[in-house]
């Protein structure tokens, strides 16, 4: 079962897995995968992935690459290579106990580091892309392992060639990032300016802030804890043209400059779902059978007692639905799908 291996303890059985330690090893599983037309999927930490009942009829690469970071110090620049299969937080924490800048505020995002470049995983305005320089992966074309540049990763919001262009293509199994240890922390979120209001924090007292705020939203994986089984959040914050504003407004009734959001690009804005969930009547502790939404945060939702996968599916669509009919915005899953 699948399920033990993601944070929303969900999902059914894979016909085959196996546990990568090495490049090597990839290599052999994705040439047992071939010889035997098998689907691949490639498993992580399981933070942002709902596997459905019916499980997996192929093979899960469970990614446990975890060699020692490789650094370079030169000057005050540091650059890092981490293997695929190192746990996110812990190698978040060893750069702020170090004092540098750049991954401070995406402490507590549960996963590993392979998975990172993957969404361009982004939380309290900072995102992977800031500090990533290349990306070494299996090329499933060639059999051959590439190093990718930061610029043909093509980052952009919550993707990369790795999710979008070039999706099954490439295998993580090494992210190299560089860091600067004269660079400032820079707190842009509100929940991290009112935090510490008029200081100067250091990389370490944000991490530590960051995962306090997490916490205190249900967006930290505490086990034991009612909201702890979920995938983070599920919806990505939407970008729309500018015009939506209006729309939105005259729904509610609200002027259009008390509806929250940020610019996105020329004409383009982008919402918070969680502000829009709220509006179409899905607050915190919303219930729906065995699936809710956290009691902590609004875009988390939540398996609360023995969900299916099926469970998941019938809250999301519900939700999209009803802020579809209210808002003609339609809400984009941001948990990978795995089966039917």
């Amino acid at each position: 079962m699948l399920a033990p291996y993601t944070t929303l303890r969900i999902g059914g059985p894979a016909r085959f897995f196996c546990e990568i330690t090495a490049e090597s090893e990839l290599l052999e599983a994705v040439t047992f995968a071939r010889e035997r037309n098998l689907s691949l999927f490639v498993l992580g930490g399981g933070s942002n992935l709902l596997v459905s009942d019916g499980g997996f009829d192929g093979l899960i690469l469970h990614m446990a690459i975890a060699t020692p970071n490789q650094t370079n110090l030169e000057g005050s620049t540091l650059d890092v290579t981490a293997a695929a299969g190192t746990d996110w937080n812990a190698f978040v924490l060893s750069l702020c106990e170090q004092s540098f800048s750049g991954v401070e505020c995406l402490a507590g995002i549960p996963g590993s580091v392979g998975g990172t470049p993957v969404q361009n995983v982004g939380a309290y305005g900072q995102e992977v892309a800031d500090t990533i320089t290349q990306v070494r992966a299996l090329d499933l074309e060639t059999l051959c392992f590439v190093t990718l540049s930061h610029e043909q990763c093509r980052f952009a919001y919550r993707s990369s060639i790795f999710n979008t262009t070039h999706r099954g293509r490439y295998i993580v199994t090494q992210v190299t990032f560089r860091f600067n240890r004269t660079a400032s922390p820079r707190l842009t979120y509100a929940d991290l300016t009112r935090h510490f209001a008029g200081q100067s924090p250091t990389p370490i007292e944000i991490y530590h802030a960051v995962r306090e705020i997490r916490h205190s939203k249900g967006m930290l994986i505490v086990e034991g804890e009612a909201d702890c089984r979920s995938a983070g959040s599920f919806f990505k914050n939407p970008v729309v043209p500018e015009s939506v504003l209006t729309d939105i407004a005259t729904n509610l009734q609200l002027p259009a400059d008390k509806i929250p959001h940020w610019p996105a690009g020329p004409s383009l804005i982008k919402l918070p779902a969680a502000w829009l969930l709220e509006k179409a009547g899905f607050t915190k502790g919303f219930q729906l059978g065995n699936a809710g939404i956290s009691s902590r945060h609004t875009l988390a939702l939540i398996n609360r007692s023995n969900a299916s996968a099926a469970d998941i599916q019938n809250l999301r669509n519900t939700i999209q639905q009803e802020v579809n009919i209210r808002f003609h915005i339609q809400l984009e899953q941001e948990p990978v799908q795995l089966g039917r």
